[in-house]
């Protein structure tokens, strides 16, 4: 329905009153003083949104907060629920917005920190954290059995260097392959790479079929892997070249930003963990207004400053 549609309202000076009010649009009820404004809008709709909302809730619950008289109007159809904002409810704290006056804020913190999901502020990458049976599930789902897969710990990306001390250091721990800039080699085979140019360094941690019955290997691999590069894993599909990037942080793998576990303080403006960094949490801040210092008309020895 698209419309909310009010036959035969009669609240105080309303006289049978049939409307219908487009829904999901700003509208402005106006009109002369006592022609029926807040008649319309607070007595009949919002009185009957707050007695139907009542009417959900449990008889426990409805004990507590006594019953709600319905309006003098033949029908209301089309109603959502009803949030008002009394015109005399004024505040002059900053940090009054619609969402503390309506006392939803609380509720949409908590929404928020629960089904949130965070994404790298510089690239738009969705970033997730999960644990090693998680990562198993999903490769398990994700990628056809039976697939040839490289277990991949990302060592850098688009980084300059030479990597020797990496490379080194992955030898004397007995690892055999590396993938460097979309190339498999040997690790035998690198003495060091050009020092000018940007790399991808992968270290291979495993070569495996996919199959349910390997899964206590291919968590004994991720394991390793989030050891070696710092907490991120990637399956590469050999046959599709298909690649799956996990982690155990909120990290994006690409840009290596770290993000805060997401909780209802992070959407908080009064709470020095969510609040912006350049206002505070009060939606405005303090500056000198050049326009106000400097008088264009004079010069300085004249006291334009």
């Amino acid at each position: 329905m698209n419309y909310l549609k009010i036959k035969g309202a009669r609240v105080h000076n309303l006289r049978n009153l049939d409307v219908s009010i487009p829904k999901n649009k700003i509208t402005v009820i106006t009109g002369l003083s006592g022609s029926g404004k807040s008649s319309l809008a607070m007595d009949t709709i919002y009185a009957e949104g707050q007695r139907r909302y009542l009417e959900s809730l449990s008889t426990y619950a409805r004990q507590f907060l006594g019953e709600l008289k319905r309006p003098d109007v033949d029908s209301i159809e089309g109603l959502s629920p009803a949030i008002a904002i009394d015109q005399k409810s004024v505040s002059h704290n900053p940090s009054s917005t619609v969402g503390t006056t309506t006392e939803v804020y609380d509720h949409l913190r908590v929404l928020f920190a629960k089904i949130g999901e965070p994404h790298c502020p510089s690239c738009g990458r969705r970033v997730q954290q999960k644990s090693i049976d998680e990562i198993v599930d999903d490769v398990l789902t994700k990628i056809p059995e039976n697939s040839r897969v490289y277990i991949i710990a990302p060592i850098a990306s688009d980084k300059k260097g030479t990597f020797k001390k990496e490379i080194a250091r992955l030898i004397a721990k007995g690892f055999a392959r590396v993938e460097i800039d979309g190339e498999t080699y040997r690790l035998e085979e690198i003495s060091e790479l050009d020092k000018n140019k940007r790399h991808d360094v992968k270290l291979i941690v495993d070569r495996v079929i996919l199959r349910s019955a390997e899964r206590s290997r291919i968590a004994d691999d991720i394991e390793i892997a989030f050891h070696e590069s710092g907490g991120f894993v990637e399956f590469k599909n050999v046959d599709t070249q298909e690649t799956f990037i996990f982690s155990e942080h909120f990290m994006c793998p690409i840009c290596g930003i770290s993000l805060p576990e997401i909780n209802p303080k992070l959407f908080s403006f009064n709470n020095p963990y969510g609040a912006c960094l350049h206002c505070h949490g009060l939606g405005y801040t303090l500056e000198i207004d050049p326009e106000l210092v400097v008088n264009k008309e004079l010069s300085i020895d004249d006291g334009a400053i």
